[in-house]
């Protein structure tokens, strides 16, 4: 636990009473703004987790479309925001480092600067959990109105008094995209789409049609694998992702790329040993990259995990096996990504025909709408 770790867990459970006393803000009626005020939007989303920030990029997309003449800024961990270079909604990224050691003073005075610029509306994206670092930043900002959800509240408090406007929270079971959204929705925002989204640039594709011209058959049909999860229980058998991989491969001529992540090296080697057909591999340490390769993909198998929105991010077609973790929340939004689940909720218990049967669902609506490669 870092030094700041420590000192937030004593903020939380000492001293957050006393700033809801001295400091909470009076609650607005969202019918009480004028959006024409609204020229300058500051974004909080921290969280490191690679699916739950990839989950929030709806909001972007609805906010740049709701208030076309503002300049939109995201607050965003070391972690995410290079994911959010060259983004088609954003205007401008920030950087918070978790890590004292990570800032300089030159970096430490620009976010000042830039956290104190004057926004007119704040909006902190707390859906899963609540970071009193991500609340402190959006009091930082100085902004007239911050937006935020009411649950989550912080133990001794009876609100979450950052806040000025604070969005009923929906209990329904539903992708959490669509939470996110329910935040800005809130003031009238309305979204004409959850996809997940991150913009790759023409360059940065180049690189990965070379690198694959280079390493494979580029005319062929591309299947990307990625065995690996965080989670363990998360992971399907390496043996049935191989059964599939053959099967598709044979019956699609397709080239087979498999990818695995950080201290997954073992894992991914299991699987292009126990593939039967000829298979080209590599680890990306840069999440861009990674993602430029899923975008030159006609289908992803993977699990539920991370890698999963990554690739739904740039819209490749995929098929996740969920274990515990219930899809309704966590799928990616959108036809082509279909998720496999085993009535037990165990993913050793999802069998290769059913991932097969959904993989060859996917392929036959490319087929329909006469993908190039096919």
């Amino acid at each position: 636990m870092t030094l700041w770790n420590r000192i937030e867990q004593i903020f939380k459970h000492k001293l957050l009473y006393l700033f809801e006393k001295l400091w909470g803000r009076s609650v607005l009626d969202p019918r009480e703004i004028d959006v024409q005020n609204i020229q300058r939007i500051l974004v909080l989303r921290q969280h490191d987790q690679l699916g739950d920030f990839l989950l929030s990029t709806p909001v972007f997309r609805a906010l740049a479309n709701h208030f076309p003449q503002a300049h939109l800024c995201l607050v965003a961990s070391k972690h995410t925001a290079n994911l959010m270079k060259h983004h088609t909604w954003l205007n401008e990224v920030l950087v918070f480092y978790k890590d004292g050691h990570d800032w300089s003073w030159k970096e430490v005075k620009h976010f000042w600067k830039q956290l104190r610029k004057g926004w007119d509306l704040t909006v902190v994206l707390n859906t899963v959990s609540h970071s009193l670092t991500t609340d402190m930043l959006a009091f930082l900002s100085k902004a007239p109105l911050v937006l935020g959800p009411e649950h989550h509240r912080f133990e001794g408090t009876t609100r979450n008094f950052f806040y000025n406007l604070i969005s009923p929270v929906d209990d329904k079971s539903k992708s959490q995209s669509e939470h996110n959204l329910d935040i800005v929705r809130y003031i009238g925002v309305n979204p004409d789409s959850a996809h997940q989204e991150i913009t790759l640039t023409p360059p940065e594709l180049a690189t990965t049609r070379h690198f694959l011209e280079k390493k494979g058959n580029d005319h062929l049909p591309l299947l990307v694998v990625h065995p690996g999860a965080g989670k363990t229980g998360n992971r399907w058998p390496v043996e049935y992702f191989a059964k599939v991989c053959d099967r598709l491969a044979n019956e699609y001529d397709m080239q087979i790329f498999v990818t695995w992540g950080p201290g997954e090296h073992d894992l991914g080697k299991a699987l292009l040993t126990l593939l039967k057909t000829e298979a080209i591999h590599g680890v990306f340490g840069d999440l861009r990259e990674l993602a430029a390769l899923f975008a030159h993909a006609n289908l992803v198998l993977c699990n539920d995990t991370g890698v999963m929105h990554l690739a739904s991010a740039v819209g490749a077609p995929l098929v996740a096996v969920f274990g515990p973790t219930d899809p309704t929340e966590w799928k990616p939004v959108g036809e082509p990504f279909i998720a496999v689940r085993s009535d037990d909720h165990l993913t050793p218990s999802v069998t290769p025909e059913c991932v097969h049967m959904a993989a060859l669902t996917l392929l036959d609506r490319l087929k329909d709408k006469k993908k190039s490669t096919f």
